[in-house]
């Protein structure tokens, strides 16, 4: 356990090695994660304890601003242990960016007296807010809110009804007492990681918990202004997409490295495996495209950041580009799961297994919509086929 001021000050170096040391203690808690259906409570005091949850915070509220490529070597190093509460890290590490576009107010509701306080998400823009003085109602049967367990405040997406009867997307900002919470995450990959729904029922949210949705893309919401580190000016829905990447790189890297040590001693039908021709190449291919995979990504995100990092923007190309990198990687990383998993024989199948639950959370990862390959192909595709139209 790190005293409290050593896990407060810490270099991109030291989290990364924070992470690596928990990878053997989230794997032998990724049996109670799939049990539990959520991230252990342990993980949880241990992300805390570490600091690794402040990666992103803002410095004025007591975090790091480090990069998002910083962030994503995290998560991926963690997913080699558990790819469920990889995910739950990803999910309670990210959030403090969107958090950070709300207002001062906002944010001072949630970390003014306690810098420690989670902010979990459903962004779908399924909720409907209807006007009231000083603020709107707001109702909506939100899912897919991974770590919902560990939140105390809860970012969610949709629409307030205006006057005239036209819509306006937004995100609202609430506190976890005013939702119910469903017992409904019973899957088949990434189990473990409390993905539940919520309903609210016409909980009034104040005008400071409120940003449009058309600011918060353009860049132009209320904390915009707040905190001026690289990672708060990334743009979202490109190779922002990098999170949902590294869980499932990790995974894909935590089977291959299980069936290293399965495989190694292996007899099969007096035979040794390790000495199999068949055995070497599919070893040599799987870990050629998961290293592809890790390069392709993680090259246009570390890109990204430096462009941010100079004070530029980044370009509409890099963006479809980070996008296309990011899925390709998924991609990549299913791939060799897949060989990996049918390599490894019957035994794989077994529920005491590491490796048909690091195959399924590989593959549930790589299910994410932000990681849909095919719009992520064509969206290139498109660019670049306009752009030289113009030439």
């Amino acid at each position: 356990m790190l005293d409290k001021n050593k896990a407060l000050s810490a270099t991109p170096a030291e989290m990364i090695a924070r992470a690596e040391a928990m990878v053997p203690v989230l794997a032998s808690r990724a049996s109670q994660a799939e049990s539990l259906r959520r991230c252990p409570d342990e993980t949880i005091a241990d992300y805390v304890a570490s600091g690794l949850l402040r990666v992103c915070q803002p410095v004025l509220y007591g975090g790091y601003e480090m990069g998002y490529d910083v962030l994503c070597t995290i998560i991926q190093t963690l997913a080699r242990g558990c790819a469920s509460q990889a995910w739950t890290y990803m999910v309670l590490a990210d959030n403090p960016l969107k958090l950070a576009t709300f207002s001062k107010q906002a944010q001072d509701d949630v970390w003014g007296k306690d810098d420690t306080q989670r902010v979990g998400v459903a962004v779908a823009a399924v909720g409907k807010g209807t006007r009231a003085e000083g603020g709107i109602t707001w109702e909506g049967l939100h899912g897919f809110s991974s770590g919902i367990d560990h939140a105390h405040w809860l970012i969610c997406g949709g629409s307030i009804t205006e006057a005239d009867g036209s819509k306006t997307g937004c995100m609202v900002l609430i506190p976890k007492t005013d939702v119910t919470v469903i017992d409904d995450w019973k899957v088949v990959g990434l189990a473990g990681t409390g993905s539940k729904s919520f309903k609210v029922d016409g909980a009034f949210i104040p005008d400071h918990r409120i940003i449009m949705k058309k600011d918060y893309d353009a860049g132009t919401t209320p904390g915009a202004e707040m905190h001026h580190s690289a990672v708060f000016r990334m743009p979202r829905g490109g190779v922002s997409a990098a999170s949902y990447t590294a869980a499932a790189l990790g995974s894909a890297q935590a089977l291959l490295k299980t069936y290293y040590e399965y495989t190694a001693p292996r007899k099969s039908r007096g035979k040794a495996m390790a000495d199999e021709p068949g055995t070497q190449m599919l070893i040599g291919l799987a870990s050629a495209e998961l290293e592809a995979a890790d390069r392709m990504y993680m090259g246009v995100l570390r890109e990204t950041m430096e462009v941010l990092e100079r004070g530029d923007k980044v370009s509409k190309e890099m963006q479809v580009q980070g996008k296309r990198n990011c899925c390709y990687a998924a991609q990549l990383a299913m791939q060799a799961a897949q060989k990996i998993f049918n390599a490894a024989g019957g035994r794989a199948l077994f529920l005491d297994s590491p490796m048909q639950r690091q195959f399924r959370d590989c593959f549930a990862a790589s299910a994410h919509h932000s990681l849909s390959w095919d719009s992520a192909a064509m969206e290139y595709g498109k660019y670049q086929l306009q752009a030289h139209q113009k030439h």
